[in-house]
């Protein structure tokens, strides 16, 4: 298992000396300053090559989360022969600078979605959350999209409308900031107005048009990405349900068996994030892993603890309710099947993802879910059962 760690790129307030220290090889990032649809050049790509390698601390860039997927593309309007070829050689000139694991995903407007940032935890840390009651309340209330009271439970919309009776205008703010921070390119926010336009561009569209807008992309690209020798790793919806009544198809395991059966290719595989498919009361991660096991070329590993209603906090990575021993006996158990038929990418690359915010960098601006210490203690964690798991099968 290849230890990896996301890395914001210039803008992140971890720097590359940091990331060495966690013992990680490979960084994980992007060029989050093209505009979607605009192609990543080979000047560009480089360039950031070389801002990793002159860190000089031993880290390379070998895996790009994410190569962003047009929303034109996502609801199959606009210009797509153009978007398509943008995205192609995009491929291509990663591929020319030997970068070859691309994570992407196919959410609608959002790229996750969390309506507490920082939810206490024992001796002052802090973790990420997905309040039922919360969302209720923005849907209803602070955004007013209609219909939206039927699309959660009735204890959870009377517990919305009471938390926003009883909430103060910083609170709502807090609210909102903490939803925009799921847009991608991590930087760029909306406000309530520019949300509802955004959303209204969506209007009529359902899971069957994005599910064949979604089966288009996969024809057009994957054939591409597989001469290219490229693997591409879709990441799931998070949280894996609905959320402003936008359709979400990436959520649980038969969505990802429907994904992999529209192009039976290797290099049309799974980003498995333990965390986000994990949200889902109906997926069994190990058994899904065991499943899709040839196809995954890219693991994030995290834990959730999921409550009645519906609503999930970020847990340690070794509680909530993904067996991680499980997961790393099956994740190296296929390693060594991969190199038993001497296969050019025997490990898998894996992240600590959305770690708790502890001691220094409480308060320290890093991107939300990604700190310095919380990820490291995530890793450690990992590292051990690891290192356990390997002497036992030994």
């Amino acid at each position: 298992m290849k230890e990896s760690w996301r890395w914001f790129g210039p803008l992140d307030v971890i720097p590359l000396h940091e990331v060495a220290q966690t013992g990680a090889r490979v960084v994980v990032t992007a060029l989050h300053e093209v505009p979607y649809g605009e192609v990543w050049s080979v000047d560009a790509i480089r360039a950031r090559q070389r801002l990793v390698a002159d860190a000089g601390v031993g880290l390379s860039w070998e895996v790009v989360e994410s190569l962003p997927v047009h929303d034109d593309i996502k609801r199959g309007t606009g210009d797509l022969d153009r978007l398509f070829g943008t995205y192609r050689q995009s491929l291509a000139n990663l591929a020319a600078c030997g970068v070859r694991t691309v994570c992407y995903n196919f959410m609608p407007v959002l790229d996750w979605t969390r309506t507490d940032p920082a939810v206490p935890r024992r001796g002052g840390g802090t973790a990420l959350r997905f309040d039922e009651a919360k969302m209720a309340a923005f849907e209803m209330h602070m955004l007013e999209r209609p219909g939206a009271e039927g699309d959660f439970a009735p204890g959870a919309a009377a517990a919305g409308t009471r938390w926003f009776e009883r909430s103060s205008q910083a609170e709502r703010d807090l609210l909102l900031g903490t939803i925009m921070a799921g847009l991608p390119g991590a930087y760029d926010r909306y406000s309530i107005p520019e949300l509802r336009a955004a959303l209204a561009r969506w209007e009529g569209v359902t899971a069957d048009d994005l599910r064949a807008a979604y089966a288009r992309f996969l024809s057009e690209i994957v054939p591409a990405a597989e001469d290219l020798g490229i693997r591409l790793c879709v990441h799931p919806d998070d949280p894996p349900r609905p959320v402003f009544g936008l359709p979400r198809v990436v959520s649980t395991e038969g969505d990802a068996a429907w994904i992999l059966g529209r192009e039976e290719s290797r290099a049309n595989g799974l980003t498995l994030c333990t965390g986000a498919f994990g949200a889902h009361p109906g997926n069994d991660l190990p058994a899904m892993f065991k499943r899709f096991a040839d196809r995954v070329h890219f693991l994030h590993l995290r834990n959730v603890t999921i409550e009645e209603d519906g609503s999930f906090f970020e847990d340690d990575h070794l509680a909530g309710r993904v067996d991680m021993v499980e997961m790393v006996r099956l994740v190296l158990a296929e390693e060594a099947r991969r190199a038993a038929e001497d296969r050019a990418d025997p490990e898998i690359p894996f992240r600590p993802d959305h770690g708790h915010e502890l001691g220094p960098d409480i308060g320290r601006g890093t991107h939300p879910g990604y700190p310095l210490v919380g990820r490291l203690k995530g890793l450690a964690e990992l590292r051990g059962v690891i290192s356990a798991v390997s002497r036992l099968a030994a």
